[in-house]
Parts: structure tokens; C-alpha cells; sequence
């Protein structure tokens, strides 16, 4: 074996190993409660960590994208000049959202207003347990995986809904049920953007989904569902319904502060404020790993030359490349109107992922066809998919004419 392979087998197990030796010293009887506890904290902090920096990230990039610098000043206190590049801003805005008056209001349900923002965060980390982030490093292993993942997710609707009704506000109220129509909307497409990958794989586990990504053609094209008809038309469905889960621009209308002030948000101040705001990125990292996960490969390398490089770097990399994408399309995008988001996704998405499924079908059936029936096999495959996106496109606003709008005139 190389030096090279030898570091990457070493760094490929170093979690693991580390994990069992912190084990180790604990007595017998609490070891499976001490490898749960290591778990959750290395999450927490990963991903605490995560998040952080990516709200610096997406700041500078959304500057760069407006023509500005975004944050840059935020450095070390006790060092005079430093100001790091604005890195530790997210740790000033911590302590800022910490040290705020919690405000609420004196009509509001006390106890409800206080569990929502909890609830909200606590089902957004529960999504992560079962998300594979590389070789034999997932947290919990379920033959369901894919179903508790949804579970979990659907939760945060009622901490949304709890959120409205506790401010005892109208604007809360309306902005809440706003919010539950587009969330309960896109569910449908997200998941049945999924069903394709069960079906071909044969699995509801993340980790066998993974597996089944793993080798290439000719030495260097993956085998992930991506680079199929099926999985490509799958992978740009659960896109557009991820951004919709995570209520990021263009569909950010749970909290369009132009209709709604704050949205189901507006009674909220201090650190439960700033518990949403983590929840939605939890959430939008969390969709991230898991569209990683079913279309991307998972923790597999790119080239089979490339696998020295530990499993979790893979999956890192590929998961900062999604949220990238998000945050390049909250830069671009126009929000949406309602009536614009519900009939997208009842009038066009249902409709295309349901004819994805049959087209996964297809290539399933077909995967013994071999020589030129393989060009008949992509071909029928490609027509499943770009002729029904064509003619739903074109009828998504048939028989609306273009909105006018008229101006007092004085």
C-alpha cells in the first residue's frame, strides 16, 4: 500500500477510532449512552460551527453579488486591528442575540410562544441522525431511513403553526397559514421527486443508497443518480422543492416583510428570534445532505483516483457546493407571488415528478438492454422527461393574460 493510501485509510477511520477510544473510558453499562452523547455533540458542533460560517459566507456572497463589500470588520477584541475578515461576525451577532430583551407579548400564549422556536430547532437536528456522512459514519442506521427523515422534517410544520397562534397577532396568524400552504404544497413533490431513487435502488437507507452510487464507466463517470434522465429531472425537481421546504428566496414568503411584516415571526425578539433563523439553515443544510445523498453520490469520490481523500470530505464538499447554489439563487431570484408558488407546484411539479417515476420505472425495467438498445434506452428515457416539461410549461399559465397595473395620475 502507498503513503498516500495509508494516510487516507488512517483519516478515513480517525473518527471513528477517536470516538471508541472516548468510549473506552467510560464504565460498561454507560458505554452505549456515552457513544450516543458523542454523537450528538460532534453534531451540534459541526454543524453549530457550519452554520455559522455560512451565514458569513452567504452575507459576502450576497454582497459581492449587490455590489458591495458584506462584513469585514468583526475581528479578535483583545488583538488591536484584527479584523479577520469579517470571519467572527457570526459570533458577535450570538452574543447580540443573546444579550436582547426577549419581548412577549402580554395577550400571547405564554408557554406555546416559548416551545415553538425550541421545537422548531430540536425536529430540524433530528433530520441529521440519519444522514450518511461517509463510510460507516452515519449516526443511526434505519431501514426507514428515508421515511423518518420526512417525519422529522413535516414537524416543523406544527412549531411553525404554534409560532402564529401563540403571538396571538393577525398578521402571526395569516403568515403562519401562509406558510403551512406553501410547506404542505411542496411536500408532495419533494417526496415523490425521492420515490424514483427508492425504487431503483431498492431501499428506504440513506447508506444503501449511497452504496449503490458507488463505481464508474470507463474509469471515470460515477455511477450517481444524477448523471441519468431520471435522476437529473429528479435531482432539479427536489431542488426547486427544497427551496421552497427551507422557505428560501424566491419562495420566501412565510417571512415576506413587504406583505406580512415578519410572518409568522413578527412577536418574536432576542435569541427565540435568532432559534429560527438557526432552524432554517439546520433545515437547509439538512435537505442539502440529503439531495447529496440520493443524486450525488453521498460520501463517493468524484475518480476512482481520487478515493485516498477521506469519505466525509466527499460528502462535506459536495454538501458546501448545494448550499452555494442556494445562496446564488437567493441572490437571483424574484419572490414569487402566492397564487405563482401554489400552482407551481400543483399544476406543474406533481404532475412532472409523477411522470418521473414512471420514467425510473422505465430504466429500471430496461437495465439489461445493452448495445444499441442502450441508445433507445436513453432516448425513450430523455423524451419521458423533456417532452411532458415542455407542454406542462407551456399550459402553467394558459388562458391568464398578462397582469396590468394602473397608476393614479394627478
Amino acid at each position: 500500500m502507498s503513503v498516500t493510501a495509508e494516510a487516507g485509510t488512517f483519516l478515513e477511520r480517525a473518527p471513528l477510532v477517536l470516538r471508541d477510544a472516548v468510549v473506552q473510558w467510560f464504565p460498561a453499562p454507560l458505554q452505549w449512552l456515552a457513544h450516543h452523547l458523542i454523537t450528538i455533540v460532534a453534531i451540534l458542533a459541526v454543524f453549530g460551527v457550519f452554520f455559522a460560517f455560512t451565514t458569513v459566507a452567504e452575507r459576502k456572497l450576497l454582497g459581492r453579488l449587490q455590489n458591495r463589500l458584506g462584513p469585514n470588520r468583526a475581528g479578535l477584541p483583545w488583538i488591536k486591528g484584527s479584523k479577520l475578515f469579517g470571519l467572527t461576525q457570526p459570533f458577535a451577532d450570538a452574543v447580540k442575540a443573546l444579550t436582547k430583551e426577549d419581548i412577549v407579548p402580554a395577550a400571547a400564549d405564554k408557554l406555546l410562544h416559548f416551545l415553538a422556536p425550541v421545537l422548531v430547532v430540536a425536529f430540524s437536528l433530528m433530520t441529521f441522525a440519519v444522514l450518511p456522512f461517509g463510510r460507516n459514519l452515519i449516526p443511526v442506521e434505519l431501514d426507514a431511513a428515508l421515511l423518518y427523515f420526512f417525519a422529522a422534517g413535516s414537524a416543523t410544520e406544527l412549531a411553525i403553526f404554534m409560532a402564529g397562534w401563540a403571538s396571538r397577532n393577525k398578521y402571526s396568524l395569516l403568515a403562519a397559514m401562509r406558510a403551512l400552504a406553501q410547506v404542505i404544497s411542496y411536500e408532495l413533490p419533494l417526496m415523490l421527486s425521492v420515490v424514483p431513487v427508492v425504487l431503483v435502488v431498492g431501499s428506504l437507507s440513506t447508506s444503501e443508497i449511497a452504496l449503490a452510487q458507488g463505481g464508474w464507466t470507463f474509469g471515470f463517470l460515477p455511477h450517481w443518480h444524477v448523471f441519468t434522465p431520471w435522476g437529473f429531472f429528479g435531482f432539479l425537481l427536489f431542488l426547486v422543492a427544497a427551496l421552497a421546504e427551507s422557505n428560501r428566496a424566491p419562495f420566501d414568503l412565510p417571512e415576506a416583510e413587504s406583505e406580512l411584516i415578519a410572518g409568522h415571526l413578527t412577536e418574536y425578539s432576542g435569541f427565540k428570534y435568532a432559534l429560527f433563523f438557526m432552524a432554517e439553515y439546520f433545515g437547509l443544510t439538512a435537505l442539502s445532505g440529503l439531495g447529496v445523498t440520493l443524486f450525488l453520490g453521498g460520501w463517493q469520490a468524484p475518480f476512482a483516483f481520487l478515493e485516498f481523500i477521506p469519505s466525509y470530505a466527499w460528502f462535506m464538499l459536495k454538501l458546501i457546493g448545494m448550499i452555494g447554489f442556494f445562496i446564488w439563487a437567493r441572490g437571483t431570484l424574484l419572490r414569487l407571488r402566492i397564487d405563482q408558488l401554489t400552482r407551481l407546484a400543483w399544476q406543474f411539479m406533481v404532475p412532472l415528478a409523477l411522470i418521473n417515476l414512471g420514467n425510473a420505472a422505465f430504466w429500471a425495467l430496461t437495465s439489461g438492454w445493452s448495445g444499441p438498445l442502450q441508445f433507445v434506452r436513453w432516448g425513450v428515457s430523455i423524451a419521458l422527461v423533456v417532452g411532458p416539461f415542455i407542454l406542462l410549461g407551456r399550459g402553467l399559465n394558459g388562458g391568464r393574460g398578462p397582469r396590468t397595473y394602473r397608476y393614479a395620475t394627478s
